[in-house]
């Protein structure tokens, strides 16, 4: 697991989610102002979190099967993933307490 977000696509998200018991997903575009906002925090996260969890970031334009399988609407939207599977879901730019809260819950 890295220092920082890996760039994750509809190829391999599959692969990701599934080898990796904790995983988080930012789902993002260049186009959108509060993704910018949040990139800051996703990446962070990644160094805090390095070796417990996988962040990754996908980005729905280059990505949209993807963005679609999971009903991604919005963005920023954070998909939380636990043995390949949706447990948890933040949409919006969210403080890093929220994020790390929600990740908490499903850490250990």
């Amino acid at each position: 697991m890295a220092n920082e977000p890996l760039h994750v696509s509809d190829a391999d998200f599959n692969d990701i989610v599934n080898k990796n018991t904790l995983a988080l997903i930012d789902f993002w575009a260049s186009w959108c102002g509060p993704c910018r906002v949040l990139a800051p925090t996703i990446e962070e996260l990644a160094k805090d979190y390095a070796g417990r969890v996988l962040v990754g970031k996908l980005n729905v334009d280059e990505n949209p099967t993807t963005a679609e399988r999971f009903q991604v609407s919005s963005i920023p939207t954070v998909l939380i993933m636990k043995k390949g599977k949706e447990v948890d879901r933040i949409v919006g730019c969210v403080p890093k307490d929220d994020i790390e809260a929600a990740l908490k819950k499903h850490l250990g």
